[in-house]
């Protein structure tokens, strides 16, 4: 589980509780240089209504209550938290892992009546993309949170992954395709339950920059 996960569990009405607990809608912008190089990925993460209700309304209480300075606040508790799970990353290029810099660039605010967390992750160090194949997947590894691609009608829109630079690459995002005894593991697991680390990498969509 991450932040704040316990607070949303106990708001939960008991027949939401089958795994996950709540999503995230996903958006990603592969940020290059000059060169074309990938130098970072700019994602945005919208949390679900009801979590964020049960969010805003908890940064709310109290007459001082500052929502701006709440959402601040929170911000850095979140990329705190997520930068001990690699913020929930994994970047491949040619299939092998790239290690991830820090994030000091990030911000939390409410737009729409959704919190949304924002943060350009950089990769360790710049990665040709020229003639290579970028992947990355995003996801909660107990797998309390689903984290998937903006989409409409179960269509991914345009803008969930997209490209910063003047590369003429293609872009994709591959459906998950978790084993069967997978998927009852994790509707089994109870509010009170995570499931093993590394669980919601099966349930992960790959995006897939690919370039000539």
């Amino acid at each position: 589980m991450w932040w704040m996960s316990g607070m949303l569990a106990s708001a939960l009405p008991s027949a939401a509780l089958a795994h996950p607990h709540g999503w995230i809608d996903l958006s990603v912008e592969v940020v290059t240089d000059a060169d074309g190089n990938a130098t970072a990925l700019h994602q945005t993460w919208r949390m679900d209504p009801f979590y964020s209700l049960v969010v805003l309304e908890e940064l709310s209480r109290g007459e001082e209550a500052n929502l701006d300075e709440e959402l601040d606040q929170l911000g850095h508790e979140i990329r705190d938290n997520v930068a001990a799970q690699h913020y929930f990353t994994e970047v491949r290029l040619n299939g092998e892992r790239q290690a991830l810099g820090e994030v000091t660039n990030y911000t939390a605010l409410a737009r729409n009546g959704r919190l949304h967390f924002m943060f350009r992750l950089p990769l360790a160090e710049p990665q040709p993309l020229e003639e290579n194949e970028l992947t990355y997947q995003v996801f909660d590894p107990t797998y309390y949170l689903e984290v998937v691609h903006e989409a409409e009608d179960n269509i991914i829109r345009d803008d969930a992954l997209t490209l910063h630079g003047e590369r003429e690459c293609s872009l994709s995002v591959e459906p998950a395709d978790p084993d069967p005894e997978l998927i009852m593991r994790a509707t089994m697991l109870d509010k009170d339950e995570s499931g093993e680390p590394g669980l919601g990498r099966h349930f992960a969509e790959t995006g897939v920059v690919a370039c000539r």
